[in-house]
């Protein structure tokens, strides 16, 4: 899997959300300025050749849908941020924003409490 570009990212972000769409569907979820047409129909036919895109043929118009699953790509892009900057270590990653944000000790304890909950959750499914 390759890591997507942000104009990328945005469209997959909307074909996520839409589950599948023409390119004027795309477009009518982009915020103002709006790209032009033709731009949005090249960045999603490059999604398609870096296989994130399918899409359904009805003449000369397409339907697009996402291949890649919204976590899926989650995952593998936080894997790679994590690697990247902080030498693959959750631990300096929390403690970075911990830093970062000012957080307490209580603030600490709650966000541990919800990753247990979370992973139990997964456990149980």
């Amino acid at each position: 899997m390759k890591e997507l570009t942000k104009a990328e990212e945005q469209v997959m972000q909307i074909l996520w959300n839409l589950q599948q769409g023409f390119v004027k569907d795309i477009l009518d979820q982009l915020p103002e300025p709006k790209p032009a047409y033709n731009t949005v129909s090249t960045i999603v036919r490059i999604l398609e050749k870096k296989g994130f895109v399918g899409y359904k043929a009805y003449g000369k118009t397409h339907e697009y849908y996402p291949l890649i699953a919204r976590d899926d790509y989650r995952h593998f892009y936080l894997k790679n941020f994590v690697s990247g900057y902080f030498g693959g270590s959750f631990k300096r990653l929390v403690s970075f924003f911990a830093k970062e944000e000012n957080m307490d000790l209580q603030e600490l304890e709650e966000m541990l409490k919800h990753v247990k909950e979370d992973l139990n959750k997964e456990e149980n499914e």
